[in-house]
């Protein structure tokens, strides 16, 4: 085990393309080893809020970091880094990154049941993290404590990043980038959180949509400003700092970017169209011939579709004067910018800038972060449609675009394939608690999900490049 940041984890699994002839014959767990602190890290990050009970189907329940931290280690293996080309099996070299994160966000609301203590009742495991995404970082644990039990090794070396601060976009994921780059590790593919096995994902379509991320949204953060003499209320200046910034707020949600359907996007709506109704298929089936008509269409559609297709700008957080009677000094606006695919940070700034038209309204850049390179549909996708489409039989499997943000965005520094996946099934209501209360999911969706990290990791041979 390696701690990457305060408590982000990696653990290494060598699979067969790894071994030596020494280490042929041993048995998965015995080449598994181990560090001295993974005890340590493991109270720290169970003291934070890990340990979510996931009843499962052998009747005990996983998620704990402590419970990753018996399920494999780093393994030293002769001298060099594993997952390196120019050892045993070249073919399958390229090791498979697994992903997951053990913080939250907080719980707000009323909850029928308390967020932390992860009650099941009626089938039902209720707490903050269920989804987002502890339950997720619970079956992948199980499904590799399952394999070790049945002695298992996989066809490729595996690794398990578990991050620390997704939710805050901390340093955890981009250390472990890092980490496995220094030691020479270019994974195969990399699989992280994201879509989901998502039921009335889209209107008009009965069947469940299961969504791989193949590319995420680039999130960029600016703050607005104005700044002037302020005084007393009872003496306006015409034009103060509060005013010129709502019209600068109101310019820029007047005069949205360019809006046009990705690649992922448009196979998405490809896929789903044979299996809507009447008379959504006929638009669907023509809007996918059509990228222009599918834009206008998903435009027209409300927020959620639109988004799709479109940067957008979402004025966040607004401060201006402390009190009633008193004119504001300074006003600030914050803008919360998600950046489709296609279009860019700079460009964004440029927009925001020609489009506001005032140079006393100060742009600052917060934080910028590009929108990730899409994901290839090839073989490594292959693979994971085909796991999908044997375990959730009765989803249409497609690739789509991510709105929000992942740790993920980091690895595709060492990865060209970086998938967002969450082998989960979730209705709408479901995926509303995600952040937001009564955040739960159901035992037999969880179990479900341990057999889909299960059948992934046993068929990594039968995708080979």
């Amino acid at each position: 085990m390696i701690q990457v940041g305060s408590h982000g984890l990696l653990f290494h699994w060598p699979g067969k393309a790894s071994e030596t002839p020494d280490r042929a014959s041993e048995k998965a767990g015995q080449a598994l080893e181990k560090t001295a602190g993974a005890g340590r890290a493991s109270e720290k990050a169970a003291e934070a809020g890990v340990a979510t009970e996931v009843a499962a189907g052998t009747g005990r329940a996983s998620g704990t970091a402590g419970d990753a931290g018996l399920v494999t280690g780093v393994a030293a293996s002769a001298g060099r880094a594993p997952g390196t080309a120019g050892e045993v099996g070249r073919e399958l070299a390229g090791p498979v990154v697994l992903m997951a994160h053990i913080d939250v966000v907080p719980a707000v609301g009323e909850w029928v049941h308390p967020p932390f203590e992860g009650v099941v009742a009626d089938g039902v495991v209720w707490g903050r993290g269920t989804l987002d995404c502890k339950g997720s970082l619970a079956a992948i644990c199980q499904a590799v404590e399952d394999l070790l039990a049945d002695g298992f090794v996989p066809a490729r070396d595996v690794w398990l990043s578990f991050g620390c601060d997704e939710e805050v976009s901390g340093d955890a994921a981009r250390l472990a980038v890092e980490e496995l780059h220094r030691r020479g590790v270019r994974p195969w593919f990399v699989l992280d959180e994201g879509g989901a096995v998502a039921y009335d994902a889209f209107p008009g379509v009965p069947k469940p949509m299961a969504v791989i991320g193949v590319t995420e949204k680039g999130v960029t953060s600016l703050e607005l400003r104005v700044d002037g003499n302020g005084g007393h209320a009872s003496t306006p200046a015409k034009f103060g700092p509060t005013v010129r910034l709502a019209r600068a707020i109101t310019r820029l949600d007047r005069a949205p970017m360019r809006a046009a359907a990705p690649d992922a996007t448009v196979e998405l709506l490809k896929r789903a169209a044979p299996h809507a109704r009447p008379p959504i298929r006929y638009a669907l089936t023509a809007g996918v011939r059509n990228r222009a008509l599918l834009t206008r269409l998903l435009l027209a559609a409300g927020p959620e579709a639109a988004a799709m297709v479109r940067t957008t700008f979402a004025v966040t957080t607004l401060s201006g004067s402390p009190a009633l009677n008193v004119i504001a000094g300074t006003a600030t606006a914050g803008v919360n910018i998600r950046i489709l695919v296609g279009d860019t940070v700079d460009g964004v700034i440029r927009h925001v800038r020609r489009v506001i038209k005032d140079p006393q309204v100060q742009i600052r850049v917060l934080s910028a972060g590009e929108p990730s390179p899409s994901a290839p549909l090839d073989d490594a996708f292959a693979l994971l449609t085909a796991v999908t489409e044997e375990r959730f039989p009765e989803a249409v499997t497609s690739p789509y675009v991510m709105m929000a943000a992942t740790d993920a965005r980091y690895f595709t520094r060492i990865c060209d394939r970086v998938y967002r996946f969450t082998p989960f099934e979730m209705t709408k209501k479901q995926r509303e608690s995600i952040h937001a209360n009564d955040e739960n999911i159901t035992i037999a969706a969880y179990e479900k999900g341990v057999a889909w990290y299960s059948a992934l990791l046993r068929r990594l041979g039968k995708f080979d490049r």
